[in-house]
């Protein structure tokens, strides 16, 4: 999946992966993950997310990553918020208050970059991704996370009924990508085929979603 095909997506608003409101998971699990306020919170493929504003209202800074720069400039835009920007590396970076977004390339994040995060939210990453960027994504976030607490949220169902994105991500194959290194423990698994439009209308006949606690130690 090219960096093409997401810019076009933000450029024609096709952006149904966009949650009107913050993620009722992650107001539910963050606060048992028990982190310390403060620690700094990575949140890859972050779009225009409310999630980023309620993570550093929490008292977490946020560090999203998000490639199309149109996403950014309207997440900043719509909180009416005037950020900083600069360049640092492959990234142009936004800034404001305990929220800051590197725009560009996920792939090119060093662990230098990470600089103080200590936790993960992936929501939307991992499942817009397919398979063969699903395999790097994994191996590069351990490389430059390695140690974290955090959450995960995937989308299980026949692939073959519907294409992605948001790609179907079986419980095994997390486990495949992610266990070797973390600790995962599913926190909630419900069929949310009722509330998916888009899905019925596409024929799927099953959509279970999961969340998982990640945790390094």
């Amino acid at each position: 999946m090219e960096a093409e095909f997401w810019h076009k997506r933000w450029a024609s608003n096709q952006i149904g992966f966009h949650l009107p409101e913050v993620n009722p998971y992650l107001q539910r699990f963050w606060p048992q993950l028990g982190l310390s306020q403060g620690s700094r919170v990575l949140v890859p493929l972050c779009g225009k997310s409310l999630d980023l504003l309620w993570l550093a209202r929490q008292g977490y800074p946020v560090l999203g990553v998000e490639l199309s720069e149109k996403a950014v400039v309207d997440f900043f835009q719509e909180h009416h918020l005037e950020p900083k920007i600069s360049e640092a590396g492959a990234f142009k970076v936004f800034t404001a208050g305990d929220i800051e977004i590197r725009c560009g390339d996920f792939f090119a994040l060093e662990p230098g970059d990470l600089a103080g995060c200590a936790a993960l939210y992936d929501r939307a990453a991992l499942i817009a991704l397919p398979a063969p960027m699903r395999e790097r994504y994994a191996a590069h976030l351990q490389n430059v996370l390695p140690a974290c607490a955090g959450l995960l949220i995937t989308l299980d169902y026949n692939q073959a009924e519907m294409p992605g994105p948001p790609f179907s991500v079986s419980h095994d194959e997390v486990l495949a990508l992610l266990g070797s290194e973390w600790r995962l423990a599913v926190l909630q698994e419900q069929d949310v085929l009722g509330e998916s439009w888009k899905f019925l209308q596409a024929g799927v006949t099953r959509l279970d979603e999961r969340v998982y606690r990640i945790s390094s130690d």
